[in-house]
């Protein structure tokens, strides 16, 4: 159906790259993704595999390169422009979504450390790539660590007891990384490059974390066998290990513990507010796979759109589209103008955006009754992505915590905080 952007303040150019993209989406990504849930993960990382028509179409329209500026080879466009774009990405498919987000991360990496070699070896190259050769991923939890990555604040982050799977450690001109990270590395699998977060201080627990982007053609790094999961099917996932693997010192371009936690809030802020926009596209498709069945199917002599329970579930499914939206936008027209954003924007947009997505995924599923749980239709694909996109860059809970540590660490107490009465 044709969806209602109530946004008056959206220019000839925002509707027109709207439309393209909604174009992309429909005729390459959900097909892409439909073809691939129906592989076994080894089936999908293999020679032929539908991955690959859709990342070469991908590349050839340059939406790999969507957060690039335009003098690094970038689209340049606008922070609206890419909420608009990676809200029609959650649309068609948040698992080829978060692919195309996890494919920049390196190049991202060489961007922010504004190294003249990174953006020459990692960055450029990247942007200017258009059959999708060059691929990316983004490689921070561990087999031991998750949640615990994002401890900001709390006691443990800083402790020495606590020890990342994952070090490097500096030898002359060379940093040697030693470790491994867990399978639930987005893109992994196919890639050709990671930005990965290392321990570089023993003494500062996480606190002394490092980043480094490097290819994945290196001696000594290795990967582990892609995995099934519940949700996100058509995206590849697995485990890193790294064994002895020397970079060159540049690679290393946070080898300063000092600087770690402004660049995890700043990562946080950027991939969280991504998946926010993921999360409203797939909350729309709910509403809509909701709304347009309500017109076909009768029940009790009467279409369902007639029913007076009916109207009432779709409303709220309609209003939590409009609120994933406001706040979602909201955040990135914040984020994506200043730098650095604020991170608890990003993650009020993430954690709200995702619950009401899975709501309205859960509720798509009682309107269509078993017929929602059917492969046959989009609504099952849509409930299982919605629940895995609760943990998608840090759990609902987790992200929570982490947004009240940084109100509190950022902000005063309000003047009109509590009057006692006399």
């Amino acid at each position: 159906m044709d969806y209602l952007d109530i946004d008056i303040s959206l220019t000839d150019e925002d509707i027109s790259i709207q439309q393209n993209a909604h174009k992309f989406v429909e005729q390459v990504m959900r097909p892409a993704a439909k073809k691939l849930a129906q592989l076994t993960p080894e089936q999908q990382i293999a020679d032929g595999s539908p991955l690959f028509d859709f990342l070469k179409k991908a590349y050839e329209l340059g939406y790999h390169k969507i957060d690039f500026p335009e003098e690094l080879g970038g689209m340049g466009v606008t922070a609206l422009q890419k909420a608009i774009v990676q809200e029609e990405f959650g649309w068609g498919s948040t698992g080829l979504a978060i692919q195309m987000g996890a494919a920049a991360a390196p190049a991202l990496g060489g961007m922010l450390s504004m190294n003249p070699a990174l953006l020459e070896e990692f960055t450029m190259p990247f942007c200017n790539c258009t059959d999708g050769s060059i691929r990316g991923c983004w490689a921070v939890t561990e087999p031991d660590h998750g949640s615990d990555t994002l401890g900001f604040g709390e006691p443990f982050f800083v402790s020495p007891e606590v020890r990342p799977n994952c070090g490097a450690k500096r030898d002359g001109k060379e940093w040697v990384i030693n470790g491994k990270k867990s399978a639930w590395i987005s893109g992994a699998a196919v890639a050709t490059h990671v930005l990965v977060h290392v321990q570089i201080d023993p003494t500062k627990g996480f606190a002394g974390m490092g980043a480094a982007v490097l290819p994945l053609n290196l001696p000594g790094v290795s990967r582990g066998k892609p995995h099934e999961m519940l949700g996100n099917r058509e995206l590849n996932q697995c485990e890193l290990y790294f064994d002895d693997v020397r970079i060159p010192k540049h690679y290393m371009f946070l080898d300063n513990p000092d600087y770690s936690y402004p660049f995890g809030q700043q990562i946080l802020a950027g991939f969280n507010m991504q998946v926010a926009c993921h999360a409203t596209g797939l909350a729309r498709a709910a509403f809509e796979e909701a709304f347009s069945y309500c017109h076909e199917r009768v029940q009790g002599g009467k279409l369902l759109k007639e029913h007076y329970s009916v109207k009432q579930k779709v409303f709220e499914m309609f209003s939590r589209v409009e609120a994933c939206r406001a706040i979602t936008r909201r955040a990135v027209q914040l984020n994506g103008n200043i730098f650095p954003g604020f991170c608890e924007y990003s993650i009020a947009a993430k954690t709200t955006a995702t619950e009401m997505a899975f709501q309205n995924a859960n509720d798509a599923i009682s309107i269509l009754g078993a017929s929602g749980l059917s492969t046959e239709y989009l609504t099952e694909k849509l409930f299982r992505d919605a629940r895995e996109n609760l943990i998608a860059d840090g759990t609902t809970e987790t992200l929570r915590k982490v947004g009240g540590h940084f109100l509190f660490e950022t902000y005063p107490r309000p003047r009109s905080s509590i009057q006692r009465m006399g």
